[in-house]
């Protein structure tokens, strides 16, 4: 191929430390006037993400955040409330805070209604974009409760039988300390994949795979510019999951979303999410160290097993975000060009120091 026909070499990404980065966004949210601990909280969460290596929930999301606070969605210095109606409920009202500050407060209010009553149930009323909800079940679990949390939000997937988005890719998390293995954290969407990825993928400038997205008519698509509606995980299993989710999620903070979307009014289209998390005293039941003894024997079983043809290892779940976080806190968090210029160029606006990256 002659060097006139060769395709131009992708732009490399940029390496920031871990460290440097959640200063950037803790600068930022700041300067939107989060409070100090706030804006960490945010930072901190998104961040972790980026760690784990879902970049699609990590900094990437900063420029939505500011957008919703320049459109009133969300509130940068809301202040959090919390009733206690009983001992294991907490309902905390977000008042349109940041999704991590509201659900760092909920998997706090869990825990302690956990450890009075052994299971702790906290219902999360009128946030917005959480970032990944398994940030938030880790949190629980590393404090020795087994922890499940959910999120409902805005339709934007697809339901069998229903054209357009009806239901929202509301993510479920569950995590499950262990004893001589790290803790289990399934994190995962009930859609295929998620639209964070599929914008990824977009900005890339690389296909989707089959089965993953629709057109705005509903039409079948790999092409990322086209795709508006994830497809649901396992079709109707994915929808009816998501669904009662809503249910659970919004129902209990008494802020049903899916009625009021498809009611076709303006603040029914209003960007909004609601969730709960679940925390397990796990002491209630039996020893802490007889229960992560169990999970590590059940680890153990699993990873044993006969590789199929074609795998290297066996993973459970959490284990490949927890690698991706070792070499990452080690080597930098690589963000595309797009990202960091949009973080940069945000930062500066509001005269937030921007940290000088060590690669790309």
């Amino acid at each position: 191929m002659s060097s006139e026909t060769q395709a131009p070499a992708k732009p490399a990404k940029v390496l920031v430390a871990a460290g440097d980065l959640k200063a950037l966004v803790a600068g930022i949210f700041t300067a939107r006037g989060a409070s100090d601990a706030d804006a960490a909280t945010v930072a901190d969460a998104l961040v972790w993400a980026n760690l784990r290596g879902i970049d699609s929930h990590g900094v990437s999301r900063v420029p939505r955040y500011t957008e919703l606070f320049d459109k009133g969605e969300s509130v940068a210095d809301a202040a959090v409330t919390v009733e206690r109606p009983r001992s294991a409920i907490a309902i905390v009202d977000a008042h349109a805070a940041p999704g991590p500050v509201a659900l760092t407060r909920a998997a706090d209010e869990a825990i302690a209604c956990a450890r009075e009553a052994g299971i702790g149930w906290a219902s999360v009323r009128g946030t917005v974009h959480t970032g990944a909800i398994g940030y938030y079940t880790s949190k629980i679990a590393q404090a020795g409760y087994a922890a499940i949390g959910v999120v409902a939000g805005v339709p934007n997937m697809a339901y069998a039988g229903a054209k357009g988005a009806a239901v929202a890719t509301s993510p479920l998390s569950v995590a499950v300390p262990a004893g001589k293995h790290e803790l289990v954290l399934l994190d995962m969407a009930t859609a295929v994949m998620a639209l964070g990825r599929i914008a990824q993928l977009k900005a890339a400038g690389k296909e989707l795979p089959p089965g993953v997205a629709l057109t705005a008519d509903g039409e079948p698509t790999t092409d990322p510019a086209l795709a508006k509606v994830p497809t649901p995980v396992g079709g109707a299993k994915g929808a009816g999951m998501s669904l009662v989710f809503e249910m659970l999620a919004s129902g209990l903070a008494a802020n049903p979303i899916i009625p009021a979307y498809h009611s076709g009014s303006k603040e029914g289209r209003r960007h909004r999410q609601n969730a709960f998390l679940l925390a397990v005293d796990i002491a209630a039941f039996l020893p802490l160290d007889e229960f992560t003894a169990t999970i590590d024997d059940t680890v153990d079983a699993i990873k044993s097993l006969p590789a199929a043809d074609g795998t290297a290892e066996i993973l459970v779940p959490g284990e490949r975000g927890r690698r991706s976080h070792a070499e990452r806190a080690a080597a930098g968090i690589p963000l595309g060009p797009k990202v960091w210029r949009e973080l940069t160029e945000i930062a500066t606006g509001l005269d937030v120091p921007v940290p000088a990256p060590f690669g790309g």
